[in-house]
């Protein structure tokens, strides 16, 4: 039976977040009760509730909603998840169990560093002609320390399929929530995939492990603090990049929710008051006594098996990740990634659009990305 479709949006709207017209991450859903346990249940018959996630790079144009009324439903049929990227348009027919396309295998490795060596051969036209002296090697590349290399091909339009949601509050299905995704991902995409080249940190901010990652920060301090040190903010196709890797998963270890290896899941805490930036609201004993209440981080380096293919950590849990839309006009070129450890989606492809650049929460982290060997080499 072909699965349901749902387009997988947490859609852009211009109103204040303080109306509520968009459920992301940043916001824990109504279905997750404090301390609720963690049932699971297959997912729904009806073509329902759509999972509210876009990711979307720098090439990207806005994504229609497709209609869930307007699908067929089928009592055997697992919710499917398409994650447009590219330019929007009609989706094509694909089950949960198709091949992803093609794409160049590259394993992304830490400071990874390509050299190539050309050697002409000896001149033919005299036998006395010394032989040809080797052209230089490319310098090889390597990113600064504590970040890893990541090349490879990256999918704009995926198509993942729910087989199975966790049960919140009333034992009603958490659609923001899947178990367990089809293997493999779909990728939709009819151009060839887009060649990534760049460097990430393995760890959120400041990327020292033992500390605390660091939050209650804008996303213009994020920014600021990235170019302090010669980077800057990661793009969502980076992030979904080093997250989802070439085979597309839908978390950062695979296809099953990384309950145990991340931070993810834990009980929604009710927020009492509003929180300053850090450090006023370390200094203002009120606010540092509701954040203390509130805070549910792990130090970096914690959870090791939260670890991409390519060797990044923590990319789903922990603290949500201010990434850049450059492409958007100010104060929309911010979005969020990754999930924190409430119980919310907590994806690779999931994204939160409802926060200005001003936005301040205790949940709200970053890390920090720079170009790659081809931007390298361009410059020299």
């Amino acid at each position: 039976m072909p699965p349901v479709r749902a387009l997988s949006s947490c859609w852009l709207f211009t109103a204040p977040l303080a109306l509520g017209l968009v459920a992301c991450d940043a916001v824990a859903p109504n279905a997750a009760a404090a301390g609720s346990a963690a049932v699971v249940a297959p997912a729904p018959s009806h073509a329902s509730r759509p999972e509210r996630s876009r990711a979307q790079g720098a090439e990207q144009r806005r994504t229609p909603r497709v209609s869930a009324a307007s699908l067929p439903a089928r009592a055997e049929a697992p919710a499917a998840v398409v994650s447009a990227e590219a330019t929007p348009r009609a989706t094509p027919s694909a089950s949960a169990e198709a091949t992803p396309s093609a794409a160049p295998s590259v394993t992304a490795t830490p400071n990874s560093s390509p050299s190539a060596a050309a050697t002409p051969s000896a001149s033919a036209t005299s036998a006395a002609a010394a032989p040809a002296p080797s052209a230089p090697a490319t310098a090889s590349f390597e990113c600064a320390p504590g970040m890893q290399h990541l090349t490879g091909g990256y999918c704009r339009n995926v198509e993942q399929t729910c087989l199975e949601y966790i049960l919140g509050k009333d034992d009603v299905p958490d659609e923001s929530r899947c178990l367990r995704y089809a293997k493999p991902s779909v990728c939709l995409d009819t151009a060839p995939r887009v060649e990534m080249d760049y460097c990430m940190d393995t760890f959120e901010y400041p990327n020292v492990e033992g500390q605390l990652p660091r939050t209650l920060v804008d996303w213009t301090t994020a920014r600021q603090l990235c170019e302090e040190q010669g980077k800057r903010l990661c793009t969502e196709s980076e992030f979904n990049f080093a997250c989802e890797g070439e085979e597309m998963r839908p978390y950062v270890t695979g296809f099953e929710r990384p309950q145990a290896e991340c931070n993810i899941d834990q009980p929604f805490l009710t927020k009492r008051l509003t929180l300053q930036a850090e450090p006023l609201c370390l200094a203002n004993p009120a606010c540092a006594r509701e954040f203390a209440r509130l805070d549910q981080r792990r130090p970096i380096g914690s959870s090791p098996g939260c670890v991409s293919s390519s060797g990044v950590r923590d990319l789903n849990g922990n603290v949500n990740e201010w990434t850049s839309r450059m492409w958007r006009p100010a104060p929309r070129r911010a979005a969020l990634k990754g999930g924190w450890w409430g119980p919310v989606r907590n994806r690779c492809r999931a994204i939160a659009l409802s926060h200005y650049e001003d936005y301040v929460g205790y949940e709200v982290g970053f890390r920090c990305c720079s170009d790659g060997s081809k931007a390298a080499a361009k410059r020299r």
